[in-house]
């Protein structure tokens, strides 16, 4: 085992009131910070200023630093001694590579730790006030991509419409603007037209905003409203709550 270690630290959605303690003195303590493209300056400014900070940035659809790359820069800094804490974006084990990564250090013998972060999916819901889970309207949830890797098929969408329709499931969609049509086509092969959708863009940061629209509107929408990445989109009958909340605000101004 060698003199360093690695620890796989969730940076959360990107406000840094959503920081743990745990991850916050993790940053504290890091003498080598590895940042993913989506952790916000405020969170870095935690880190000490004797510490070294590189720009690791993984972003669908940007040029991206290579996952070997950073494995390598990980393995070689904590082989150094140093304290290397591997800042991502949400949670690690979510949509964030940290298997592969606790799978690489591992393998190189590297001390490696993990610890938690919110997720963007549940912190877009938090947002709006919308459970992902309802005793009546939603009795588990589903985290998927909608972004797959080159040659890879990914999703089966009209499966998964139809285990959310026949389950009662809410599904929360990371990286899914960009396949917006497809997703919205396919899900409409069990899920009826007029199930809620919510899109929350820049979850928790002060940029965030949202659209509340129906599955056989959100491609649409999308365009209209010009919400890009990076967005989580809710499908689901827990965001009907928002929706008549929505639509009781417009009949009163109206």
């Amino acid at each position: 085992m060698h003199g360093g270690q690695c620890t796989l630290v969730g940076a959360g959605p990107g406000d840094p009131e959503l920081l743990t303690l745990k991850a916050l003195k993790a940053i504290q303590a890091a003498t080598v910070l590895l940042v993913d493209d989506l952790v916000s300056d405020e969170i870095t400014a935690f880190a000490s200023p004797t510490a070294r900070i590189v720009h690791v940035g993984k972003r669908g659809g940007c040029k991206s630093t290579p996952q070997a790359f950073i494995e390598k820069l990980m393995i070689m800094a904590a082989r150094e001694g140093e304290n290397v804490v591997r800042l991502k974006g949400g949670d690690p084990f979510i949509f964030g590579r940290g298997g592969e990564e606790v799978e690489h250090l591992q393998a190189a013998g590297i001390q490696v730790s993990v610890i938690n972060g919110i997720t963007s999916g549940l912190a877009a819901v938090t947002s709006l006030n919308i459970p992902l889970t309802h005793r009546e309207h939603a009795h588990g949830v589903v985290f998927v991509t909608g972004h797959a890797k080159p040659n890879d098929e990914g999703t089966d969408w009209q499966a998964l419409a139809a285990t959310a329709c026949s389950a009662k499931l809410t599904l929360v969609i990371y990286m899914g603007v960009s396949g917006a049509r497809r997703i919205q086509d396919e899900l409409l092969t069990s899920l009826p037209a007029s199930t809620p959708v919510a899109v929350v863009q820049n979850v928790s940061l002060a940029t965030q905003r949202h659209v509340v629209t129906t599955l056989g509107a959100l491609f649409d929408t999308i365009v209209r409203e010009q919400l890009g990445s990076p967005s989580i989109m809710v499908v689901g009958d827990v965001v009907r709550g928002i929706q008549i909340a929505v639509e009781g605000a417009r009949a009163q101004t109206a």
